[in-house]
């Protein structure tokens, strides 16, 4: 038989088992089907060339319905993470190390203040310790860190903080890796949630937090990670970047006692600013259905957002703090001049009559241009905003009046401030 590709299509369409509701169906329409819902596809192209087409991607964890396979590879994986565990340095292995360094150190006259080890020493202490220590003391490390002022030393304090630093990194990784209940190295929302919450419970400075109030802190905190770390909103996160982010540096320093109120303010996991979000939200929620609407949201910030920039929120996508993740109108993965004047016209138009004459858009649109600084003169990324580091300016100009008004008249205010402290100065 000639496998050509209508010999392997009415091959296919033999095998369908056709159902009394799809008769009606044309060749056309299946082969669609079975291409979109299973390995027909492969099989033609197989045919076709005479070749076996490797699968683009094999899961590397099939879900098991067999319990007692379920529980074999729970056990396996647990004691996997035990393994890793026991390879890191104890408290008391720590102390030991740091008295070596002490020993071992050099003095150098002119850095009184600092202790430095060279590598000679350095080779020493590694002679002294076992193999538990020898992935601290390769050369590779000794050079990365040597203080580059003092070629050939290196300083006992950052070497120690490394690998402290280092045995942080791989204890949080153990601790995350044992909710990631698809073993590919990322968590999903339910996963990460689950380590949230029974991770609060050891946050010293959430201990008056009431246990009611769990589930919407752990929401908070999962918004937060997953806005920023899960910008496609594929609803999963990598374990490297939940690392690499340094958000949950902050969150783990809720476990510090003695914390005074500058710090837990500053902290935007701290009880206070949970809260403060929380009281925002309940504000807001006027009819008190546990959502808001496009009414309800209008009234945050004074009600400074623009109707277009609120139009563009219940359109695409919106957030529980009220944060939008792009401005892109059009869906094109950037902004444009027609884009960001859009934006800046809706602004415009709610100040003053007599302020909108002075107010040239397509000025704006050129400021907004240099102050970015794209790859591409014609377009801003998400790439570019990140890379300026002026995002917060750029939203603030785009959907907040307050924010265009005290960028567009920027001279003018800091005029007027110079002149108050002018007249403050002749009245002392």
């Amino acid at each position: 038989m000639d496998f050509n590709l209508e010999n392997c299509l009415d091959e296919g369409l033999k095998k369908l088992t056709i159902k009394s509701s799809d008769k009606n169906k044309t060749e056309e329409t299946y082969f669609h089907e079975s291409m979109n819902h299973s390995d027909t596809g492969i099989l033609i192209l197989n045919r076709l060339y005479n070749k076996n087409f490797p699968a683009f991607y094999t899961p590397q964890i099939i879900e098991e319905n067999n319990i007692f396979k379920c529980q074999l590879r729970a056990e396996s994986r647990g004691r996997f993470f035990e393994r890793e565990l026991s390879k890191l340095l104890t408290s008391d292995e720590l102390k030991y190390l740091w008295s070596l360094l002490q020993d071992y150190h050099t003095i150098l006259n002119d850095f009184q203040f600092n202790q430095y080890i060279n590598y000679l020493n350095f080779v020493k202490i590694k002679e002294k310790l076992n193999d538990k220590y020898r992935v601290f003391f390769k050369p590779s490390i000794f050079l990365q860190l040597e203080d580059r002022k003092l070629k050939g030393y290196l300083s006992i304090d950052i070497f120690f903080n490394y690998i402290m630093k280092k045995i942080w990194i791989d204890q949080t990784r153990n601790g995350l890796s044992q909710y990631d209940s698809s073993g590919c190295g990322y968590l999903s929302e339910s996963d990460f949630e689950a380590y949230i919450l029974d991770l609060i419970p050891t946050l010293t400075q959430l201990e008056k937090l009431e246990e009611i109030f769990y589930s919407f802190y752990a929401c908070m905190v999962i918004r937060k990670f997953f806005f920023y770390l899960d910008p496609l909103r594929t609803g999963k996160i990598q374990i490297i970047d939940i690392l690499s982010c340094g958000f949950l540096d902050e969150l783990l320093e809720l476990r510090e006692e003695n914390v005074n109120t500058d710090m837990q303010t500053k902290n935007w996991f701290s009880v206070p600013s949970a809260l403060r979000i929380y009281s925002s939200y309940l504000e807001l929620d006027t009819d008190h259905n546990g959502l808001l609407n496009r009414q309800e949201i209008s009234g945050y910030k004074s009600g400074t957002f623009t109707s277009v920039f609120l139009d563009r929120v219940f359109q695409d996508a919106f957030t529980y703090d009220g944060e939008m993740d792009y401005k892109d109108i059009k869906n094109q993965g950037y902004l444009d001049a027609f884009t960001i004047n859009y934006f800046s016209r809706a602004v415009a138009d709610r100040l003053p009559k007599e302020q909108q004459s002075m107010i040239s858009l397509e000025d704006i649109k050129d400021e907004i241009f240099d102050m970015i600084k794209p790859k591409d003169p014609m377009k801003i990324t998400l790439k570019d905003v990140i890379h300026s580091k002026m995002g917060h300016t750029l939203i603030n100009i785009l959907i907040d009046i307050n924010g265009f008004w005290s960028y567009e008249f920027r001279e003018s205010i800091t005029a007027n401030h110079k002149t108050d402290n002018g007249f403050s100065e002749i009245g002392n």
